[in-house]
């Protein structure tokens, strides 16, 4: 399959994603637990129904991929499946809280820290290797990045903690590429499924009656869960984590459009800066890419 395929399954990804807080803003008086436990049940629910209903030669074809390696490897598999599974809720549920209780800012800092914390795992893990023209651009977000850290120290714990949680997961992700996207996302979803249920028992607030909750909730589920995380998924598959990362711009610049002009956030110089400076890294990191494209599209 071609790489511009991965690429844009990327690009589309965290497109979509940028547009989260329409779905989350609606229902910020719910607490973030209960948000969290309706967006992980639905979306499971959903992708077994659909697994299990239209995909059963893929999930029998990743059992025998599974059946098929060595012990160890076969037990290596199922703890990244379940640690993947424990990073990503962690990180859905601080996203949600800083989203909806915190600041659109506030998220949007998060992803502009993660592509960096996820390049510089990708290459002290997995050992990518990127060019000195990708390390210009990774100096210019960090010093972004810095920039809009000063004096929002605060929001820079939480936004830490998001990226570092995010950029794992896509670490996780990579070592589990050999198998499909959908089925992937279908067991880690599972697990945290189970493990999580009897919490919400104990722990959840009344059974929500309102209908704009469930309305949010169906948006988050089928724009903001499923179909990004199967493109992500999919799109790790066939590029670098190190791209992947860069990309992920895409989504704090939409946030810090839409907290600007559509949730009226103030804005400093010191922001604006900082994001021209990272709209400028993403045009170097892929340069190469952005012009054989455009040689191709010209022929």
């Amino acid at each position: 399959m071609k790489q511009s395929n991965y690429f844009f399954a990327a690009l589309l990804t965290y497109f979509m994603w940028g547009f989260f807080s329409f779905g989350l803003r609606p229902i910020s008086d719910y607490p973030s637990m209960d948000i969290l436990y309706y967006r992980l049940f639905f979306s499971t629910v959903l992708l077994l129904l659909v697994g299990f209903g239209f995909r059963k030669k893929r999930l029998r074809q990743d059992l025998q991929l599974f059946r098929a390696q060595e012990v160890k490897v076969q037990r290596q598999m199922i703890y990244r499946l379940v640690g993947g599974s424990l990073v990503l809720m962690s990180n859905w549920l601080v996203f949600i809280y800083v989203m909806n209780h915190v600041s659109v800012q506030t998220a949007s800092l998060s992803y502009l820290i993660c592509p960096i914390v996820t390049t510089l795992l990708s290459v002290l893990i997995l050992k990518e290797k990127i060019s000195s023209a990708k390390w210009f651009a990774i100096g210019l977000s960090t010093l972004a990045c810095a920039i809009m850290s000063l004096g929002h120290f605060r929001e820079l714990y939480f936004s830490l903690f998001v990226a570092l949680s995010f950029a794992t997961y896509i670490i996780v992700q990579k070592r589990l590429s050999i198998f499909d996207s959908f089925n992937l996302l279908m067991l880690q979803l599972s697990v945290v499924s189970i493990i999580l249920l009897p919490f919400y028992f104990w722990f959840s607030g009344p059974f929500p009656t309102e209908i704009r909750f469930f309305k949010s909730i169906a948006l988050v589920v089928l724009l903001f869960t499923t179909i990004p995380m199967i493109l992500n998924n999919f799109a790790l598959k066939g590029i670098d984590s190190s791209t992947v990362g860069i990309l992920i711009y895409i989504n704090p610049i939409i946030n810090f459009l839409l907290a600007v002009f559509y949730y009226k956030e103030q804005v400093s110089t010191a922001q604006i800066v900082a994001y021209s400076l990272i709209f400028v890294s993403i045009i170097i990191f892929n340069a190469k890419f952005l012009f054989k494209t455009i040689k191709k599209s010209s022929v």
